[in-house]
């Protein structure tokens, strides 16, 4: 189906361009709101929700280097959006112990920070994952989340340190094993 726009009618070259934008980052999109939830199946649902956000708005994007930052902002808005609606904030209870953690680099130790990441809340969450996944810097990351660099480095801190306390004992072994060191 072609997409009309008010100024220009029936044109698919936006639909070109989207689906080819689409085929090259929505891998990408789909790990980032993997990051940030925790759940393959509501990253996909946060991910479709900010690409039709971006289809939506797409003939009024212009086409430069800042698209993916700004994919990016959509997919981070989204989580936070849904984790701000009622039936989200339900506990999880589970009856089985958590797992403990392989060895170094493994996956066991990836699952071990993916579980202590899905504890962070999700605006502090948010701000770890654009810092240290995606290695944007302070500024970047404020003007993301439309916040101030003060907010941005106080909410990296909560996160940090709610990380460490669901790390326990393992913190240790993970910030030797990210610097290229050995237990």
């Amino acid at each position: 189906m072609k997409r009309r726009t008010a100024s220009t009618g029936p044109d698919s070259s936006y639909d070109d361009e989207f689906a080819r934008f689409f085929g090259e980052r929505a891998h990408q999109l789909r790990s980032t709101a993997y990051l940030l939830c925790g759940d393959w199946h509501h990253a996909e649902d946060i991910t479709q929700a900010a690409l039709l956000k971006l289809y939506l708005a797409w003939p009024k994007l212009e086409r430069h280097d800042r698209l993916d930052a700004y994919a990016r902002q959509v997919v981070t808005r989204t989580f936070l959006a849904e984790r701000r609606r009622p039936w989200r904030r339900r506990e999880q209870l589970t009856d089985l112990p958590p797992e403990q953690a392989g060895e170094p680099g493994g996956p066991e130790q990836r699952m071990l920070v993916l579980r202590a990441l899905a504890a962070v809340p999700p605006k502090q969450r948010a701000v770890l994952v654009l810092r240290f996944w995606h290695d944007l810097s302070v500024e970047e990351t404020a003007a993301a989340l439309r916040c101030s660099t003060g907010n941005v480095k106080s909410q990296s801190a909560r996160g940090l340190a709610t990380l460490r306390d669901r790390l326990g004992p393992h913190f240790h072994e993970l910030s030797l094993t990210s610097k290229g060191g050995s237990t």
